[in-house]
């Protein structure tokens, strides 16, 4: 059972800001490259990059963060709402690559979430999670005890009862940002509607499209406090995860692919690798030299025929990997060792039955990065290619959100970066503390 509330938020006071949130909110810390955080850095003192993503050393960054955000609240910067609500979240976007073309609107709300482990299976998980990346999470949690960047997460209504309570908020704020996103922040606080929304969600699972690592770390951190606090309620403050939750059956979700650039294969050879691909994929030339979106068009030709990529090498020649439909998995040596509902989709087939099986870049090489690079941007990661950078590039069709739901209600979890949610949630809209002597509204 999904156990969701409203929050008590921190958030910025408007009031203070010239330019409004635009110039103080930031992407969510594992997409922002150190040219972005110097840029966000420089455009507001206060924008929320200086916590999300502190500067110094490890030794240092954490406390830093945590003396700027009780700065921050004791300066009126960061104010607490009086009342509990949940906030409606619309983000009006474009396709990156064609940023003329027709325009979405993603709806979802945001609220908390009771942490529970995934075997209770109502939070379900679909990707693999790396340890650096929790240990930093973790760090920062413990020190500014708050929840500052939200996790995503999915639920069904094909019925869009939650919507349609959701339609009920009053706008607090609407801005731009230089991406070329419209942003509406709005405010729900009746108390018939928090029920109605709670009551609604109660029978749910939440699938988690973004946020892995920050779930996996707010759980191991409610257990730090909770063993620390063992009088606490039962709704305390840490026992809840702030996240942005959008409904799954919204045709306004867009999910984008994340291609695979391999590097540092000291004895690669890309005709070795299709030769050996031949025996379990239909392989078939593309013309030399060909531009990302026509390598892209070919392989969304190809989803319908089974799992497919696109393998380009830095001379200008590539080739359409299709699984072929007459091949035995049981027999072969790795893809047997994925259940069913895995194959049958790209990215596990490409990590297991290419990356490791001919690559031999095993699932500890995958999960470090020691030989793979993740780009959002076929075009740029071509581009490197063809200039020197790296061994092949893997381009790759989106995972579907009928995949993803799949994939996770069966147990299973997909290779990490197998989805890309398309806008990214911003960190800075709302803030979540984890006072352990706070509990949160409802029973």
């Amino acid at each position: 059972m999904a156990d969701i509330a409203p929050l008590l938020a921190l958030r910025y006071d408007i009031a203070q800001l010239a330019e409004g949130l635009a110039r103080v909110i930031a992407p969510p810390y594992d997409v922002i490259t150190p040219e972005q955080r110097a840029d966000l850095a420089s455009r507001d003192p206060r924008n929320v990059v200086r916590i999300e993503l502190p500067e110094g050393d490890a030794s240092t960054k954490y406390a830093l963060a945590a003396q700027q955000f009780r700065d921050w609240c004791a300066k009126g910067v960061l104010v607490r709402d009086r009342t509990p609500a949940f906030f409606r979240y619309d983000q009006t976007f474009a396709s990156p690559s064609a940023p003329q073309g027709p325009r979405f609107t993603r709806r979802g709300f945001f609220g908390l979430v009771r942490l529970q482990p995934f075997a209770a299976q109502v939070v379900l998980p679909h990707e693999r999670t790396l340890a650096g990346p929790k240990q930093e999470r973790l760090q920062l949690l413990r020190a500014t005890e708050a929840d500052v960047s939200p996790g995503f997460m999915l639920y069904r209504d094909p019925q869009r009862e939650v919507d349609n309570v959701l339609d009920s908020a009053e706008v607090v704020c609407e801005f731009a940002t230089s991406d070329g996103v419209d942003h509406r922040l709005a405010r729900v606080d009746n108390p018939e509607a928090l029920e109605a929304i709670v009551h609604a969600m109660r029978p749910r699972k939440l699938l988690i499209a973004d946020g892995h690592h920050r779930y996996e770390t707010a759980l191991h951190y409610a257990e730090e406090v909770s063993a620390a606090h063992p009088e606490s309620s039962q709704r305390a403050e840490h026992l809840f995860f702030m996240t942005y939750l959008v409904n799954g059956d919204d045709p306004g979700l867009v999910v984008f692919p994340t291609h695979r650039h391999v590097h540092s294969l000291t004895s690669f050879s890309y005709d070795r690798m299709l030769a050996v691909a031949g025996d379990t994929f239909v392989v078939r030339a593309l013309p030399s030299q060909a531009p990302a979106d026509a390598l892209l068009r070919e392989l969304a030709h190809a989803a319908s025929r089974g799992p497919s990529v696109v393998a380009a090498a830095g001379d200008g020649r590539s080739a359409l990997l299709t699984l072929r439909g007459d091949i035995d998995l049981s027999a072969h040596p790795t893809l047997k060792l994925q259940p069913a509902v895995l194959r049958r989709t790209d990215v596990a087939v490409l990590h297991s039955g290419i990356l490791e099986q001919i690559l031999g870049i095993d699932k500890a090489a995958q999960a470090a990065k020691t030989n793979v690079w993740y780009a959002q941007d076929a075009g740029a990661a071509l581009g490197e290619l063809r200039a020197g950078k790296g061994n092949v590039l893997f381009a790759m069709n989106p995972t579907t959100v009928a995949q993803v739901r799949d994939v996770a209600e069966s147990g299973e979890v997909m290779p990490q970066k197998s989805t890309f949610f398309y806008p990214k949630v911003p960190t800075g809209l709302v803030f979540h503390t984890l006072d352990p002597k706070r509990s949160i509204w409802g029973n």
